[in-house]
């Protein structure tokens, strides 16, 4: 007996430490949110997006005016209807309903999680104003501080009307003002019974409760909001009646078409990445953003893509430009309509990028003794890998030139014999790592088919890949903010405008551009034209870039000295493109969209670095040109590999080929023999 009345004493007395722990804490708790004061009721305010010039462009898009309705202004249904579904006991607690937080630890504890939620209308109000939606228990913690310190210095009205006025109901709306706008195109005073029911039961969850997306589900709350106002005596069965009867019609007004919206969400994202805060708070914290958005780009990209996609109903689309200098990306498309679907296909999606891949191939083989007149053969042929395995790929409807092209021309015609061989010789494992040197992060697959693109990129990566060769092997990481300020002005994020690093070697990215203007320079043509054949006479400037098309991609990406754009066209469910005119509209967008910011009249030009020299090159051959070559084409050599030799009668193929032997350099010998 002495003993059990030694435990149930030392039982006793861990009980009386637990509860004076937790009184004290409580005590605590209350003091400090006492000492701290009343916390500022500043709501979520818009944030300020501007272009790189700093013009307003607009306001984030996801927060819809938050119009401030004075409590005894609203339509007391959706008063009564909110207390009711939402916290029926408001008035009553001290911002805390501490039944429903027991039941909630409860299920939560057993759950191993926070999935279920005791929240008063204190407490989401104080999550709305202060704190991310993130569901942690650090953030719970700091919501039951700004809930006491809402009650201990502001009254039950003053806390419900802010509620009502910042809680979030969808598409937007923040606000019970902004929501009655935007569902019925009335006013928070003028809601019928039926209106307001629907609406108070949206908070709880937006995507699932929204008539616009689930009407089903919308309706079944409805009446249960409706039969909880009759039973409490809040409303008549005459009332109820009505509103249960009423069809609601919702108001089809047209969204706003906004500026450059694929590229707004891009910089809330990335302004989100920067400060290391949830988008919700960018787009709700009443930042200013300042970005790189060229206006007149995003206008003439936006027209590019009408243009040539109109017609098209499930082909879908993605554009990125970018200052090859900076880095600064200065238009962006994500799909042909945001409104249709928000998803940005150009830094989402990844896809196969077919041929517009091989420029990373070819700048790893000059950087490994090939230069534009490199020789292999062009043919039907089959390799066998280490494996035993053998693998045929294929030029486009079969063309060969079943003999020997050099490198200027296999570029230009997008050979892929050339392709794949030039792979097997230099190691698909050192392509991927070059990869790397030009940005791309995408997981990329070491094998043979690598060099034809079999590997899937992003449109942001490729074109930023694109902009090392442009601005001569310089690091470009692209971005859109340039600055933030926050609501209190202080800038709290500026881009540092550092000397960019040299990853690339200068002179075989200048030689590799003047290798990717050929696919518009018909003095390439061998045994079919040059890619860019369908383009080239809408082109008034000198670009260099390269096409891509796989059975289900699209793909064209150039550059100027100025601005390097890549455009893809493809389906989103990765259907086959059966149309032949579908295969080239990724062409004409960029073609139509390059010409239009470029002016016409001012000529660019590519700037050569020294110890390069260039020459007037037989493209055939890949020799010296003389007189009695058919063509000429101006082709470009680091200083000392340069060809000595001089292109003969193409009438006389013995001739050609004497000379050829005599040419030949010891890698290319060994280079022919392994194939």
């Amino acid at each position: 007996m002495m003993k059990q009345s030694k435990i149930w004493k030392r039982i006793r007395t861990i009980i009386w430490v637990i509860v004076g722990l937790v009184i004290t804490a409580i005590l605590g708790t209350y003091i400090i949110s006492y000492l701290l004061g009343p916390p500022e009721l500043a709501g979520k305010q818009p944030t300020t997006v501007y272009d790189r010039y700093d013009e307003k462009i607009g306001e984030e898009r996801l927060l819809n005016s938050m119009e401030w309705v004075p409590l005894e202004d609203m339509n007391k249904n959706i008063i009564q209807a909110t207390l009711l579904i939402e916290d029926q006991q408001f008035f009553e607690h001290n911002g805390f309903n501490y039944q429903r937080i027991a039941k909630a630890i409860w299920t939560n504890i057993t759950h191993g999680s926070l999935k279920e939620g005791a929240s008063t209308i204190t407490q989401q109000y104080a999550r709305n104003l202060y704190l991310s939606p993130e569901k942690k228990w650090s953030r719970k913690i700091q919501e039951a501080f700004y809930a006491i310190r809402l009650e201990m210095f502001y009254s039950k009205e003053e806390i419900l009307e802010g509620y009502l006025n910042t809680i979030y109901y969808g598409h937007g709306a923040y606000g019970i003002e902004a929501a009655s706008r935007y569902f019925f195109d009335t006013t928070a005073t003028d809601l019928s019974l039926a209106q307001a029911a629907m609406l108070a039961g949206i908070p709880k969850g937006p995507t699932y409760y929204s008539p616009l997306n689930n009407e089903k589900l919308a309706n079944e709350r409805q009446q249960l909001i409706l039969s909880e106002m009759l039973q409490h005596g809040v409303i008549t069965q005459e009332g109820y009646n009505r509103a249960t009867q009423e069809k609601l019609i919702y108001a089809e007004t047209a969204a706003e078409e906004e500026v450059a919206p694929y590229f707004s969400d891009e910089a809330v994202l990335e302004a989100a990445e920067l400060l290391d805060i949830a988008t919700e708070e960018i787009q709700s914290g009443g930042y200013e953003l300042y970005t790189t958005l060229d206006l007149s780009h995003q206008s003439e990209m936006d027209e590019a893509v009408s243009k040539n996609m109109n017609g098209s109903e499930d082909l879908e689309t993605a554009g990125v430009s970018i200052n090859p200098k900076t880095g600064e990306i200065t238009a962006m498309t994500g799909g042909k309509n945001y409104l249709t679907s928000s998803y940005n296909r150009s830094t989402k999606s990844k896809r196969m990028a077919g041929s517009s891949f091989k420029p990373i191939l070819y700048y790893e083989a000059l950087e490994n003794g090939y230069t534009p007149s490199t020789r292999l053969v062009s043919e039907a042929t089959t390799f066998t890998l280490e494996d035993g395995t053998t693998y045929q790929p294929g030029n486009f409807n079969g063309y060969y030139a079943n003999g020997p092209i050099t490198l200027a021309q296999a570029i230009a015609l997008s050979d892929n014999i050339y392709a794949v061989k030039t792979n097997l010789y230099l190691g698909p494992k050192n392509l991927v790592e070059t990869a790397k040197d030009f940005g791309i992060t995408s997981e990329l697959d070491a094998v043979p088919s690598l060099a034809l693109g079999t590997s899937s990129i992003s449109v942001l990566e490729l074109t930023q890949a694109y902009g090392r060769i442009a601005n001569g092997g310089k690091e470009i990481e692209p971005y859109t903010i340039r600055k933030i300020i926050d609501k209190k002005g202080n800038t709290v994020y500026e881009h540092d405008n550092d000397k960019l690093d040299q990853v690339l070697d200068e002179k075989n990215t200048f030689i590799l551009t003047q290798l990717l203007t050929g696919m518009f320079d018909e003095e390439l043509n061998n045994y079919t034209s040059v890619t860019g054949s369908t383009i080239n006479h809408q082109l008034s400037n000198i670009y260099a870039g390269k096409s891509g098309t796989t059975d289900y991609d699209s793909w064209m990406v150039g550059y100027s000295p100025e601005v390097v754009t890549g455009i893809w066209v493809g389906y989103d469910d990765h259907r086959k493109i059966t149309q032949v005119q579908e295969t080239t509209f990724s062409k004409q967008i960029w073609a139509n969209y390059m010409e239009a910011i470029h002016e016409p009249s001012s000529k660019h030009t590519f700037a050569m670095p020294s110890g390069v020299i260039g020459l007037p090159i037989d493209p055939v051959s890949g020799k010296r040109a003389t007189s009695s070559c058919g063509q000429s084409r101006i082709m470009f050599f680091e200083k000392g590999t340069e060809p000595l030799g001089y292109c003969t009668d193409r009438n006389h193929p013995e001739d050609l080929e004497e000379e050829e032997n005599d040419q030949k350099g010891f890698m290319k010998k060994i280079f022919d023999e392994f194939f």
